[in-house]
Formats: structure tokens, sequence, C-alpha cells
């Protein structure tokens, strides 16, 4: 192994380092620079780059006989793309709003079941399936409902409780 070729081995582990301190510190790091690091100098965008540009010139001095200077024309590029890979897909993980959290109008109209009996003008509760997840809220109705009755919301009273209608089958 040549210098040169450990020095872009040196490059492709410096880059997977820095990738790795961005993931462990997550944003510390660029907030230490004052935001330099944001976008496109992004610590994952550099890490890419830095690390792609080693390792694809090391491959090349070593499997070809370009020498440094080709083993660089080829790394460049390499990095180039890696990085902007990086940022095409950092980007797209950090604007999915999928894993939006629900909120009170999602409650609105979904099913139930009475878990502790309604008074007339009092409050129970109920289990809802709220985002596929079972949620136990106070219920209130318009008049007695059994505990086991099958319920829909009306009206989100507040984020713990709900209005409930029973339903009629």
């Amino acid at each position: 192994m040549t210098v040169q070729m450990a020095w872009f081995l040196g490059l492709g582990m410096t880059g997977v380092a820095l990738l790795a301190l961005a993931l462990l510190f997550d944003g510390v790091l660029e907030g230490l620079f004052g935001g330099v690091f944001d976008g496109w100098l992004s610590l994952p965008v550099v890490a890419g780059f830095v690390s792609m540009l080693g390792f694809s010139g090391a491959i090349v001095m070593g499997t070809t006989g370009l020498g440094a200077v080709g083993a660089t024309a080829v790394g460049v590029p390499a990095g180039v793309v890696t990085g902007w890979l990086a940022y095409r897909l950092s980007r797209a993980l950090m604007s999915d709003r999928s894993g939006a959290a629900p909120r009170d109008d999602d409650l609105i109209g979904a099913p139930g079941s009475v878990v502790t009996a309604i008074p007339a003008g009092g409050y129970g509760e109920v289990l809802v399936h709220l985002a596929g997840q079972p949620v136990k809220l106070a219920a209130r109705s318009t008049g007695p409902v059994a505990r086991g009755s099958e319920v829909w919301v009306d009206e989100a009273l507040s984020s713990t409780a709900v209005s409930v209608r029973r339903v009629e089958r």
C-alpha cells in the first residue's frame, strides 16, 4: 500500500467517523458552528462526500495504475453524487409529515365502547381507537349510557374528554 492510498483510506475513515459524530450528536455540531453546516454543508453531506472520495480513490489506486490524480478525478464526482444523495435523502426524511400527532378533531366520528357507565348529566369513560391505538377518555352524553354500549364520538370537548352518542343497532 502506497502513502497516497493510505491518505485516501484515511479520508474514507474520516468521513465515516464524521457521519457517526453527526448521528451521535444530532445537530449539536451544526449549532457549534453557527449554522454554517446547514443544507449543502450539513455534516451528513460532508461526511458522504469525504468518505466516498476517500474510498473510491483508494479502490481506483488499488485496481488501476492511474495514480493519485486519476483517483482524485474519479473520487470527486463520486463524492459529489454521494453528497447530493445524502442531501436529498435528509431533506425527504425531514419533510415527511406522515407521523403527525393526532388532533382532538380526529376523534370526531370515531367508534368506541363504554368502559365506565355514563350517567345522565355526568361523565363516564369510553375506549376509542385513535390512529390504531386504544385511548381511554372521559365521556359525557345527553342521556345515560350503560357499560359495554357502542358509541360514536360527536364532539371533542378537550384532549381527554369527548361527547358521545349511543349507536342503535
